[in-house]
């Protein structure tokens, strides 16, 4: 792995929703790079979360990214009402659009936004490794999506190897993420597995000190 910037993408599924502006403009405050949006239908997944109005108004209060993770049902017909919201990476799981996935990460593209894939704990990586090139970002689940707080899956992390391996050897310039369970103990695991941008919903929401809880997981 080259020298890459780790990022930090704290999950606003953790965030108070009765004060999301509040705590969204904290974690800029307090050091996040990336805020990660989890959007969740109730039909993919089983919980629901919120949809393009949550999106359009947390966009008036910070300048960080948007990373919007579409954990829907085809998510092609909703990533044009997503990028108008203004989401700024817009990523949606093969699982949901297994034939369709190449013509969806198009038609994020063509919306001007940077697009990705996200692949669960137990999809391999040989179905999506000829889609990488035309990504921004690559997703790998390190839980079952549709809830937060739950307990890190390791065996995901030759996954995050064989996709580092892929962007490095064909110079790609894609952020390679991971969602789920990411803490203080096994951070630095992560981080040597190849992902740069780590989401991270608990540890930092349930922080003493969010920026400090930050920080120890951008320089474990």
């Amino acid at each position: 792995m080259k020298d890459t910037v780790i990022k930090i993408a704290p999950s606003i599924l953790s965030a108070d929703f009765s004060k999301m502006g509040d705590e969204v403009m904290d974690l800029e405050k307090k050091g996040a790079d990336i805020i990660h949006v989890d959007v969740m239908d109730g039909v993919f997944v089983q919980n629901i979360t919120f949809g393009m109005k949550m999106v359009k108004d947390i966009r008036k209060v910070t300048s960080l990214p948007l990373d919007v993770h579409l954990m829907i049902v085809e998510p092609w017909k909703y990533v044009e009402k997503f990028a108008e919201a203004g989401a700024d990476i817009i990523t949606v799981h093969y699982e949901a659009c297994k034939e369709r996935l190449e013509e969806t990460l198009k038609l994020i593209k063509r919306t001007g936004k940077k697009c990705g894939f996200v692949i669960n704990p137990d999809t391999p990586v040989e179905p999506v490794q000829n889609l990488v090139s035309m990504c921004d970002m690559v997703l790998v689940m390190s839980v079952f999506p549709g809830k937060g707080g739950q307990k890190f899956i390791p065996e995901v992390l030759p996954k995050v190897e064989k996709f580092r391996k892929i962007i490095d050897e064909q110079g790609l310039d894609v952020d390679l993420e991971i969602d789920g369970g990411v803490n203080f103990d096994n951070a630095s695991l992560i981080k040597r597995s190849g992902a740069n941008v780590l989401v991270a919903g608990n540890t930092v929401f349930t922080a003493d000190d969010r920026a400090l809880a930050i920080s120890r997981l951008k320089n474990l």
